[in-house]
């Protein structure tokens, strides 16, 4: 019934004569806006949103979710499916952004409302973005023609090889250990970590490998050296689609990846990874890695080394991990993921419940959110808060380009200031590679060159030919509630057998077959199917 509800209240989504009258505080336009804040941002006293407040004549009334991707995309479609939702979502890529197929289902029920014609009209850098750059197109417009939703779009090198694995350096050299190369190696460096003492306080406290279930690459880093593991689009959770050829295929139900999968199993039942990896959140995996008691953490599968480990710590315990290449498994394999673009998600999505000044007014502010000064300010804060323009001596990322900004120590970047990944919209690989860094890539405001540096190790690995064109195929309009199901019970089935298989509660051995089996139950064929209509489609 609410389902029916919102079809016949959104069946003019788009149309003006169909959207509620504004709401009003003064000269302001109300706009009520879901979005994920961590707990040191409070977005109705950020000052950014002061800042868009005040130019774009907009009062902002925030409900906040957390960071933690679970409970932050529940809130959002307890939203949806009561009727209650707000007027604008603004979310985080990897928190809680809309998947392709809910875009789609939005639009058709006419809760999203069309933005290209909002975007023509009010919108001239979005509308450039959008004419300049075929895959933002692609991935934004639906087949019907209309934008419901847009992504966010960063030109992010390291984020586009984002399977590595961070390892304590110090522990290595103190137990006169080399960097692992193959898959018996990266076990062998665990089991020292674990039984040789390497922070020296006398106890066995050492954990060789932990994570946590949002920001893990431990499947995806770990199955390199046996299979290609597509990367998905966040919260832990892999993509289930690559390619051979021309033809859509799974890689979880293939010999090689239980062959991976039992490679993981191996070095849990030995105690060289955390069970905690599977349920602590971000906040835990941070508590552990910053004890001040001691260096307890061996490694960990993420993005980057600030998940796990406050940057700048006094103890320079940030400075002790370093990237590990992939690793090559016993049949000469060595793959890793590629994200790119960084962010498949959809993150800008303006609903039937807000009125005409609302959508013009929060379109003129996306668009100022998408030139340069807009990406600095935003994500950074004003100038002089969180970013100065370079000195003589800076050195742009991009040594052969002239820099232009300068990100300011965060410890001197007072809290609240920016909006941060809630804004990172057009994020350009020339505003990136201008932003002034340090030759020290252990210096705090030397991360970016870090990253960068690491990342080289990881782009040879990839096989770009098995990588499923994710954010440029949509599925045919008639056959996106069939996919959004088959996905979610897909996701689940093959996400808790594949965590089954590595803890040991299922075995391996005995019940591969029928798992593989029940894929099939599940819907594994048809979803390949209705994949490869949508590939052929575009192509």
């Amino acid at each position: 019934m609410s389902a029916a509800a919102l079809v016949a209240a959104g069946c003019s989504g788009g149309d003006k004569e169909a959207a509620p009258a504004a709401k009003m505080d003064g000269d302001k336009v109300v706009i009520s806006v879901l979005s994920p804040a961590d707990a040191d941002t409070k977005l109705d006293t950020n000052a950014i949103t002061t800042m868009l407040s005040d130019k774009y004549k907009i009062k902002f009334q925030f409900q906040t979710t957390n960071m933690d991707g679970g409970p932050a995309k529940e809130k959002r479609q307890i939203a949806i499916s009561s009727g209650d939702y707000p007027d604008l979502f603004m979310l985080i890529p990897w928190v809680d952004a809309f998947t392709k197929t809910e875009v789609q289902k939005l639009g058709q029920q006419g809760v999203a409302v069309p933005l290209e014609d909002l975007i023509k009209e009010h919108a001239p850098n979005i509308q450039k973005a959008l004419d300049s750059n075929s895959v933002l197109k692609a991935m934004s417009t639906a087949p019907d023609g209309h934008i419901y939703a847009l992504p966010q779009w960063s030109d992010c090198y390291h984020c586009s090889y984002p399977n590595k694995l961070w390892m304590n350096s110090d522990w290595l050299k103190k137990l006169n250990l080399q960097v692992p190369k193959t898959t018996e190696d990266l076990r062998t460096v665990l089991k020292a970590f674990k039984t040789q003492d390497p922070n020296g306080n006398g106890k066995a406290d050492e954990i060789p490998m932990t994570t946590d279930p949002r920001d893990s690459t431990l499947l995806g880093y770990l199955m390199g050296g046996f299979a290609y593991a597509p990367y998905g689009a966040q919260n832990g959770v892999p993509s289930l689609l690559a390619l051979n050829g021309n033809q859509v295929v799974t890689p979880v139900d293939k010999p090689e990846w239980r062959e991976g999968l039992k490679y993981i199993n191996s070095l849990y039942k030995d105690g060289l990874i955390d069970p905690a990896s599977f349920t602590q959140n971000t906040e835990a995996l941070q508590t552990l890695g910053n004890n001040p008691s001691a260096v307890q953490v061996g490694s960990v599968p993420v993005l980057w080394p600030g998940i796990f480990v406050q940057l700048g710590s006094k103890d320079g315990r940030d400075k002790q991990y370093d990237a590990v290449p992939p690793l090559t498994g016993p049949q000469g394999k060595s793959y890793t993921g590629y994200n790119n673009p960084t962010s498949v998600g959809y993150t800008f999505m303006l609903t039937n419940k807000s009125s005409i000044q609302a959508r013009v007014a929060a379109l003129k502010m996306l668009d100022y959110i998408y030139t340069d000064e807009g990406q600095i300010i935003v994500n950074a804060g004003p100038e002089g808060v969180g970013w100065e323009k370079p000195k003589a001596g800076d050195v742009a990322l991009d040594a052969s380009t002239q820099a232009t900004w300068k990100p300011r120590l965060s410890a001197d970047v007072p809290k609240n200031s920016s909006w941060n990944s809630l804004g990172q919209y057009n994020f350009t690989l020339a505003l990136r590679n201008a932003q002034a860094v340090p030759k020290d890539i252990y210096a705090e405001t030397g991360l970016e060159r870090r990253l960068f540096e690491a990342t080289k190790q990881y782009e040879p690995h990839v096989d770009k030919a098995q990588v499923f064109p994710e954010a440029e195929v949509w599925a045919d309009p008639a056959t996106v509630s069939e996919l959004s199901t088959l996905k979610t019970n897909l996701d689940s089935y093959v996400s808790q057998g594949q965590l089954a298989f590595i803890t040991g509660t299922k075995n391996i051995d005995t019940e591969w077959d029928a798992w593989v089996q029940g894929l099939d139950g599940i819907g594994m064929k048809r979803y390949l199917e209705l994949n490869q209509q949508a590939y052929d489609k575009k192509k």
